[in-house]
């Protein structure tokens, strides 16, 4: 049955020396935001709290979690006109990242460097604007 409104998903915006922390799924080519879906009777931060211990196979630090903003586009790699309303928080990590779970790579990238890839994801991409904006993200 497909998906009726937005795909919910909670997203991690970490940023280390100017570049935004991505990730890459098995069998995937495009690089993500760290995160996924909000089941049913979560919160987005719930949600991001199970989803980077899944995926990036480490916690948050506890009183660290800050929402961003909330960034709607395009769902990329969904049927056309699938709308994505992603929560995205920083917050700092209790380890170091690993590509844990379905996730097979993880890249750091610059909006220049992530612009330049082959497949961007609209998402991912408004989270690298309205992080240079802030002077977080490096430009080049």
């Amino acid at each position: 049955m497909p998906e009726t409104g937005p795909i919910r998903t909670a997203a991690l915006a970490y940023v280390r020396d100017g570049r935004l922390l991505q990730t890459r799924s098995a069998g995937k080519t495009a690089f993500y935001m760290a995160g996924g879906k909000i089941d049913p009777g979560e919160t987005p931060e719930q949600a991001l709290h199970r989803e980077i211990r899944e995926e990036l196979g480490v916690g948050l630090v506890d009183g660290t979690v800050a929402e961003v903003g909330i960034f709607e586009a395009e769902a990329f790699g969904h049927p056309v006109g699938t709308r994505l309303h992603m929560t995205c928080f920083t917050a700092e990590l209790a380890g170091e990242p690993r590509p844990a779970a379905e996730i097979a790579e993880l890249g750091w990238f610059t909006v220049a460097e992530y612009a330049a890839l082959p497949e961007v994801a609209p998402g991912s991409m408004l989270v690298f604007e309205h992080l240079h904006a802030l002077g977080l993200v490096r430009a080049e």
